[in-house]
């Protein structure tokens, strides 16, 4: 998989070219399928969402801010206007977005949850706004956008787990001009967070980052329309890694089997040092019912831990809600349990609790002088993020209920509770952390 992939993705002193991967594609198959929908307005949707968090953080252990309790209310609004394409051989539309975030609730002594920007002397952000754009072409089943926007897939996938999604800018390709199979690629050089009002030339990952990179990708999502279903992606972080991901999945009415791998290797003047780290997960669910039942291993093989950049740009199975549990040499375990309470007669309410616990962390074998072992010029010597024999657990509890009918359809309640314990080899917070977040969305589907 990597030599294959390294070959298309990173040829030495030359960089990527969309325009051509678009070109070669569109001319391999311009009739593969029926023309797209045309009209620029006649295919526009424009969809508003009111989102209203809040978040609190009970910290166990001192954090490292030095506050035990951290809490913010915060209304956001997010919209989201997305065109159809002109006609023509190639179409031309466009996607733009806004935002604008409202402080409820949330004093200089509380603030830092990541739900409001945060100045230079620890207050929090009465209001906050952002707005961006992509302009996107349209050629038979392919589709290439430049701009500001949102991107998933497994090697690089901005989050949207605050009151404002993560946005990044570049170049995307979509393309399904092969029945069963969906190709991706992407260069992006900017990154807004999610609670930032404008994108940065900084990408920051778990623990390396670069400050005037970009993260370039190619991959291929396979067999989208059987039950066993995979993917293979490769991705770069300018002058820190490359990145190479595989994916095999078996989809039934009542079982769902999933594995993943991602393989990292530093690259370039390797801004984070040496890295060598193989990270991979098992899990499978059985649905019995209303009944869920999940269970998930996973494993990190590295002297380092399992990187990534954006929030969501980790498709391990015991990536969860506050730890990622891919510390260096890792081990973990997940069992969790869905319910769907409309079998029982309330049509729209899911409750779900897990519990993973993970252990045999040792970050002291991780190179001296590299992001996960810096120097520390108090101390004299090498520090280590994280010790030999960590370990840790993280139990969520989630409750979330979406109106089904009436003039209310849509509106969804979640409650969330999470708690954490570490020790200190580990490195991470005790903390227990409780989130309501209520969403109500607004759709315009014509114009």
């Amino acid at each position: 998989m990597r030599s294959i992939l390294q070959k298309l993705v990173f040829v030495p002193g030359q960089t990527l070219s969309l325009p051509l991967w678009l070109s070669l594609l569109v001319a391999g198959n311009s009739l593969a399928d029926e023309p797209a929908p045309q009209g620029f307005l006649e295919g526009a949707t424009l969809d508003v969402l009111a989102r209203n968090f809040y978040l609190n953080n009970d910290y166990r252990t001192p954090s490292p801010s030095g506050k035990s309790y951290k809490a913010e209310w915060a209304q956001g609004f997010i919209g989201a206007f997305e065109s159809g394409f002109t006609e023509g051989t190639i179409g031309v539309g466009l996607d733009a977005h806004g935002f604008l975030g409202l402080k409820l609730d949330g004093g200089k002594g509380h603030s830092g949850t990541g739900l409001l920007p945060v100045d230079n002397e620890g207050r929090s952000a009465d209001n906050y706004s952002s707005a961006g754009g992509a302009l996107k072409l349209r050629a038979s089943r392919t589709t290439v956008a430049f701009g500001e926007m949102t991107v998933e897939t497994p090697v690089f996938d901005t989050s949207d787990k605050r009151l404002q999604p993560e946005y990044a800018s570049g170049l995307l390709l979509n393309s399904r001009e092969f029945d069963g199979m969906k190709l991706v690629a992407g260069r992006f050089t900017a990154f807004k967070n999610q609670d930032s009002s404008s994108a940065k030339g900084d990408f920051y990952g778990y623990g390396a980052n670069t400050e005037a990179g970009a993260m370039t990708f190619l991959g291929a999502d396979l067999f989208t329309d059987s039950p066993v279903g995979g993917a293979l992606y490769a991705s770069e972080l300018s002058d820190t890694w490359r990145q190479y991901y595989g994916n095999l999945h078996l989809r039934q009415s009542d079982v769902f089997l999933d594995a993943n791998l991602y393989h990292t290797r530093d690259t370039g003047r390797a801004t984070a040092g040496a890295i060598d780290n193989t990270a991979y997960s098992l899990s499978g669910k059985y649905s019995l019912g209303a009944h869920g039942f999940t269970l998930g291993f996973q494993q990190i093989d590295g002297d380092t831990p399992f990187d990534f950049v954006g929030g969501d740009s980790i498709y391990l199975a015991n990536s969860i809600k506050y730890a990622d549990f891919n510390g260096a040499h890792e081990q973990s375990w997940q069992a969790r349990y869905d319910l769907d309470l409309g079998a029982f007669g309330i049509p729209g309410l899911n409750f779900m609790t897990r519990y993973v616990t993970g252990r045999n962390i040792d970050g002291t074998r991780a190179p001296q002088g590299g992001a996960y072992n810096p120097f520390d010029d108090e101390r004299g010597g090498y520090v280590p993020q994280q010790g030999r024999g960590g370990k840790h657990w993280e139990r969520d509890i989630d409750l979330r209920y979406v109106v089904q009918s009436g003039t209310a359809k849509g509106l969804s309640v979640q409650l969330s509770h999470v708690s954490h314990r570490a020790n200190a080899a580990q490195a991470g917070d005790d903390i227990d952390r409780v989130y309501v977040v209520v969403q109500y969305p607004l759709n315009f589907n014509h114009f």
